[in-house]
């Protein structure tokens, strides 16, 4: 009678690779990329999207207002970015809104310095330069009445301290 051999349960037979496969590494890449399937990053439902000075910027209305949603990349500069298109030496629009992600710096004429970090509510005062902070974007959430902005929040036309 032949000897029968032990019966093992659960295990593998070593696979064989095809010559020249190799391990694939996970790349890491230096910027974070917002997942698409956030919403934060989704595209907005209604709203006109428009890029200037690699800013994205979806704008709908809300009553007399404006929402809009600006995404600002890491490394993005007023003063570098925007500057030569606008034509001004500082930005001259008021800020009002919810810093939903990111870190921006805030400098302003005077040398006033103001920080944000989200999540934050956010009114930056004309008359500023900006940058993002870090390696991820930043998501503002404003809200304007276009040329009427100022006026209409009460606030000042420029950076001042009270």
């Amino acid at each position: 009678m032949a000897k029968k051999k032990p019966v093992r349960k659960n295990v593998r037979k070593p696979v064989k690779k095809a010559a020249g496969t190799a391990k694939r590494r996970k790349t890491v890449r230096a910027r974070p990329k917002p997942k698409s399937s956030d919403p934060l990053f989704a595209p907005v439902k209604g709203a006109e999207l428009r890029e200037i000075g690699n800013v994205r910027l979806e704008v709908g209305r809300a009553g007399a207002a404006r929402v809009k949603r600006m995404v600002y990349p890491a490394g993005f500069r007023w003063s570098v970015d925007m500057k030569p298109i606008v034509g001004t030496d500082l930005c001259m629009h008021a800020h009002v809104g919810f810093l939903a992600s990111g870190e921006i710096h805030i400098e302003y004429a005077d040398g006033c310095v103001v920080e944000h970090k989200a999540p934050q509510i956010v009114a930056i005062d004309p008359g500023h330069d900006g940058w993002v902070v870090g390696r991820q974007p930043v998501v503002l959430i404003e809200f304007d009445f276009e040329g009427d902005t100022v006026r209409r929040l009460g606030m000042p036309d420029t950076h001042r301290h009270s």
